[in-house]
């Protein structure tokens, strides 16, 4: 492999041994028609298949490097990882599942090429998943759009292109919680989207499952905005304005009524204490959450770790 490398794909791999070997297939072609120096950057985060022992195979061809990390990361701090060790003057992140086609890798690069953008994100056309996973990605997209003030419509695809200078920007941040798509535009001057192809998923299973979609929503919040924090405090205050409001409703009801009628509405002053508890216990809960980030990074345990790195030159 040349000392100068062009273009890197960044591929995270958690238990995908059934769509590795087609999609070495289908990858290795594309890059080397390209006539730009490459290489394939493989990261085998915490597998419990057959995936690393494959992996390691393929590293026996000089173009592919395999990042063997110590755990299951996540799918954001793998691809970290893989940043971490890449040369290419721009980076392309893609999924190991063959839902984002590599064809696409080519016009991916033309387009970024052409308008020296940097960062090119995709739109997948005629997307091929389930309803149950398109709406949490619909949720995911118009909260990206209102934190970020960029209007990408598809923050949920991987197979997206990063200038170098980019990549090194959000390796600077060591972020414990972050979305990879989102952080990157906060150092992209030039962002823009086209749409690409989305395939059925080759073999196994998805590995974003919805609890896992909703803790991505929440890191994707909790890292670009403070909005659920002043969302409470605003709640709060109108809740309190309310209940005095509410208040001042009863005690003139009892004085025109009398006693006999205040009793007689005691359920429904339980029914609105609950109402009250329960978002009481709501803030606290989200409130845990920002405080349990805090606590993550002033510890400064790794976002990831790195146990071995495979090529053809040896392990590293």
């Amino acid at each position: 492999m040349p000392n100068h490398v062009s273009v890197s794909i960044v591929i995270p791999v958690y238990n995908e041994e059934k769509n590795l070997q087609i999609m070495r297939e289908r990858l290795l072609p594309i890059m080397q028609g390209l006539g730009k120096s490459f290489e394939i950057i493989f990261i085998d985060d915490g597998s419990s298949d057959n995936s690393l022992v494959m992996l390691k195979e393929f590293s026996q061809n000089e173009y592919i490097k395999v990042v063997e990390l110590t755990r299951n990361y996540g799918q954001h701090a793998a691809i970290m990882a893989g940043f971490s060790v890449c040369r290419g003057d721009i980076v392309i992140t893609m999924d190991a599942d063959l839902q984002n086609p590599p064809e696409e890798i080519p016009r991916l690069l033309k387009v970024m090429e052409d308008g020296n953008y940097d960062v090119v994100g995709t739109i997948r056309k005629g997307r091929q998943d389930s309803f149950l996973r398109i709406l949490p990605s619909k949720i995911i997209n118009m909260v990206a759009r209102k934190i970020t003030g960029v209007e990408m419509h598809d923050w949920g695809c991987m197979l997206r292109a990063y200038r170098r200078k980019i990549v090194e920007r959000m390796i600077s941040c060591h972020e414990h919680a972050t979305f990879i798509p989102a952080l990157a535009t906060v150092f992209g001057k030039r962002v823009t989207e086209i749409e690409v192809s989305h395939e059925e998923r080759y073999g196994g299973k998805s590995n974003y499952p919805l609890p896992k979609l909703v803790n991505l929503q929440f890191d994707l919040v909790a890292s670009f905005s403070d909005f659920p924090i002043k969302l409470i405090m605003y709640g709060g205050i109108l809740l309190s304005f309310l209940g005095v409001c509410f208040g001042i409703v009863l005690a003139v009801a009892r004085l025109a009524y009398g006693a006999s009628w205040a009793a007689e509405g005691v359920f429904s002053l339980f029914a609105i204490l609950f109402v009250f508890v329960g978002m009481q216990f709501f803030a606290l809960g989200v409130l845990g959450e920002y405080i349990g980030r805090i606590y993550a990074e002033v510890r400064k345990r790794p976002e990831y770790v790195i146990e071995k790195i495979h090529s053809a030159k040896g392990k590293e």
